[in-house]
C-alpha cells in the first residue's frame, strides 16, 4: 500500500460515544501499522480529553457514527468535528459497522502480540466502544485502501493514553512544545525555540514522528522512564558504543519504517483489466520494498556487533529480541534466493530504477529477462536521443533529467534558448531559469521503461516474509526508538558543555522531580468568537475542565502576569475555587 506522507499524519481515527459519556477511540497508524485504543469517560461538556487525543493523532481521515447518541448537553462526536476540524475528512459511517464483537475478532487475528496479552479476554466487557471503533476503522481501510491486513501483523495497544501524562492542545500552545508563540509574527527561524525542533535532529521520519509523540504524551512510567535514562547513560559514558549506532542508523533510509510495514498490507484481488493499467507501478514499489528490506537486514549484524556487550536493560533487550532473532536470518535467506547480493538501496531515481530492473537474480523468469534487455536497449536509445538533440539543435547544456513520476523529460536552460523551440518539443513548462519538455520520440521510450515490471510475480517470496511480518513491525519500533534515543537526545546532550545536562533523580540529593499525570497551563485569554464566549467565559470554561480532571498529582502552569492584568475577575473566582478544590483534595 502506497503512502507518501512524509512526516505528515497518516492517521485513521474512529469514534463512537453513548449517552453514559463514554468515548472509545481507535487510531490506526497507516504508516506504521500500528493500531492505538483508547476508551475514557468525558468529563468535559466541551470533549478537551477528546480534542487533546485528536491533537495528539492528528488524523487525515475521522470515521464517525450518525450523531444519535449524544448524551445530554453534549453536542455529540459527530457535531464535535464539523465544529472544531473542518479541515479533516469526515466519514460517517452505519452504526452497525461500529461493532464490538467483530472488533474483537479482529484484534485477535490482526495483533502481533498473543492476545492474553493485551488482556483482551479480561476487558473485553470494558473496552467495547474503542473495539466497535476499530471494527469501523479496519473495514474502512481495507474498502478505501483496496487491502488486506496481514494477520498478526499490527502492533496494537490498549488504553495507551492513560500509560503517558495527558496535556491539552492550549497547555501544547503554551508551552511551546511543538510551535513557539508567535511564530507568524518572528518568521520560521522562530521555530528553533519550540521544543519539539530544537530535539529533532532524528535521521528517520518514524524517529521524528516518535519524538513529537513522546512530547506530546510524555511518559509517566518511572521504570520506563529510567530504563531509557540509564541507556543514555551507558552512551555518554561508551563512545564506542554511540558512535557505533549512529554509524549503523546512517545505513537506513528515511522511510525505513514505512517500506518495513508495507507487507503488513497485502492488495485484494482485482481484474486482469485492473492490472494491465497499475500492475508494473506497484511491482516496481513491491521491488522497492524488498530492496530496503535487503539493505536493512544486511546491517543487522553491525548491530548485533555494537550491542553485543551493551549493558543497559533496554539495549541488552534490543540485542535478544532482535540480533537473536533467527527469523531475520531466514528471511535474508529466502530473499537471496531470489534477489541478487550485489543489489543494494538507492536514493537517486533512475538508479533506484535500475536496480529495480536487475535486482532478481537471472534465469529465474524468461519473460524478465527479455524485459530486462528492453530496458537497457530503451535506456540507451534514449540517451542517444539527447545526444543527438545536442548536437542538431546546438544545445550542450541540455540534460536528461529522470524522476519517477515524469520518467525522463528534457531541461533547457533559458539562456541557450535563441527565439521559440521547435516546434519537436511537446510539454513545454518554465521551470526556474530552465524549461522542462518531452518529445513524441523521447515519451515513447518512457512508456517502455515506465511499463517495466508488469509481469513479474513475487508472490511466493512475498508470502514467505508475511509468514513472519510481526518480526519486521517490530524491527520498525527498534529502528524508530534509536533513532530517537541516540540520533536526538543523546546527540543533544554530546554537543553541549559535559555539565550542561543532568540526569535528573527521583530522590534525597538532586533536585527532586515527580511523575504528573496532567500538565495544566494558564497563559491569558482573550475573547472567543468561535464558541460565542467572552472572556470572562472562556476563564470559566479553562479552570472548570481543571477542576473536573486535577488530582493531587497534577501540575498547573500559571501566567502570573497574565492573571494580574486580566480585564476580568473570572479567572479569580474560578481559581479560588480550584485552591479549595486542592486543599481538600490534599
Amino acid at each position: 500500500m502506497e503512502d507518501d506522507a512524509g512526516e505528515q499524519s497518516s492517521f485513521v481515527t474512529g469514534l463512537i460515544q453513548n449517552r453514559a459519556k463514554e468515548v472509545g477511540v481507535a487510531a490506526f497508524d497507516l504508516r506504521s501499522a500500528a493500531l492505538h485504543l483508547s476508551q475514557y469517560i468525558e468529563t468535559s461538556s466541551s470533549y478537551q480529553n477528546t480534542k487533546t487525543l485528536l491533537h495528539f493523532y492528528d488524523p487525515t481521515v475521522i470515521i464517525v457514527s450518525p450523531n444519535k447518541l449524544a448524551p445530554d448537553g453534549m453536542v455529540g462526536v459527530s457535531e464535535l468535528i464539523d465544529r472544531f476540524y473542518p479541515s479533516v475528512r469526515k466519514v460517517v459511517m452505519a452504526r452497525g459497522c461500529f461493532d464490538d464483537t467483530k472488533g474483537a475478532v479482529m484484534i485477535k487475528n490482526l495483533a502481533a502480540k498473543e492476545p492474553s496479552a493485551l488482556s483482551l479476554d479480561t476487558y473485553y466487557k470494558q473496552y467495547y466502544l474503542c473495539l466497535a471503533a476499530a471494527a469501523a476503522i479496519i473495514k474502512w481501510i481495507e474498502a478505501e485502501k483496496g487491502v488486506i491486513v496481514t494477520n498478526h501483523s499490527l502492533s496494537v495497544t490498549f488504553n495507551g493514553s492513560f500509560d503517558h501524562m495527558n496535556i491539552d492542545a492550549t497547555s501544547v500552545r503554551n508551552l511551546e512544545i511543538i510551535e513557539p508563540l508567535h511564530s507568524a509574527l518572528w518568521g520560521t527561524s522562530n521555530k528553533k525555540r519550540s521544543l519539539f525542533h530544537m530535539l529533532k535532529t532524528t535521521k528517520t521520519i518514524g524517529g521524528t514522528r516518535l519524538l513529537r509523540a513522546n512530547l506530546l504524551q510524555p511518559l509517566k512510567d518511572i521504570e520506563t522512564i529510567n530504563t531509557r535514562l540509564d541507556c543514555l547513560d551507558e552512551l555518554m559514558t561508551n563512545e564506542q558504543l554511540f558512535f557505533g549506532l549512529s554509524q549503523f542508523l546512517r545505513k537506513f533510509p528515511k522511510e525505513t519504517d514505512r517500506v518495513l510495514c508495507h507487507f503488513c498490507f497485502k492488495p485484494k484481488k482485482v481484474t486482469s483489466k485492473v492490472l494491465d493499467v497499475d500492475n508494473a507501478k506497484k511491482s516496481q514499489t513491491l521491488i522497492s520494498s524488498i530492496i530496503l528490506l535487503k539493505t536493512a537486514l544486511d546491517a543487522l549484524p553491525l548491530l548485533a556487533k555494537v550491542l553485543k556487550d551493551a549493558q543497559s536493560f533496554l539495549l541488552a533487550n534490543i540485542y535478544r529480541s532482535v540480533c537473536e532473532n533467527e527469523k531475520y536470518a531466514s528471511i535474508r535467506k529466502r530473499i537471496g534466493e531470489v534477489i541478487d547480493e550485489d543489489v543494494l538501496h538507492a536514493r537517486v531515481p533512475f538508479v533506484a530504477r535500475t536496480q529495480q530492473c536487475f535486482a532478481i537474480k537471472g534465469g529465474i523468469d524468461g519473460l524478465l529477462d527479455i524485459a530486462r534487455r528492453s530496458f537497457c536497449d530503451t535506456s540507451e536509445a534514449v540517451h542517444n536521443l539527447a545526444n543527438k538533440y545536442r548536437e542538431e539543435l546546438k544545445l550542450p547544456n541540455l540534460k536528461l533529467p529522470f524522476n519517477n513520476r515524469q520518467g525522463f523529460y528534457l531541461s533547457i536552460p533559458h539562456k541557450d534558448i535563441q527565439g521559440k523551440l521547435p516546434s519537436t518539443f511537446i510539454q513545454v513548462v518554465k521551470h526556474g531559469n530552465n524549461i522542462h519538455c518531452s518529445t513524441l520520440e523521447l515519451a515513447s521510450g518512457i512508456v517502455t521503461i515506465s511499463e517495466f515490471g508488469r509481469n513479474i510475480n513475487f508472490g511466493s517470496l512475498v508470502d514467505a516474509i508475511r509468514e513472519d511480518v510481526s518480526v519486521l513491525t517490530l524491527l520498525a519500533e527498534v529502528l524508530c526508538l534509536l533513532d530517537m534515543i541516540v540520533n536526538s537526545f543523546a546527540h543533544t546532550i554530546s554537543t553541549k558543555p559535559v555539565d550542561r545536562y543532568t540526569r535528573p533523580h527521583f530522590t534525597a540529593h538532586f533536585s527532586t522531580i515527580r511523575v504528573v499525570d496532567r500538565i495544566f497551563t494558564r497563559m491569558g485569554t482573550v475573547d472567543n468568537l468561535e464558541s460565542n464566549s467572552s472572556t470572562f467565559m472562556t476563564e470559566m470554561k479553562e479552570t472548570a475542565f481543571v477542576m473536573q480532571n486535577v488530582s493531587e498529582r497534577s501540575l498547573i502552569v500559571m501566567d502570573e502576569l497574565g492573571r494580574a492584568t486580566s480585564s476580568s475577575d473570572g479567572f479569580a473566582i474560578a481559581w479560588s475555587c480550584c485552591e479549595h478544590l486542592l486543599s481538600l483534595k490534599a
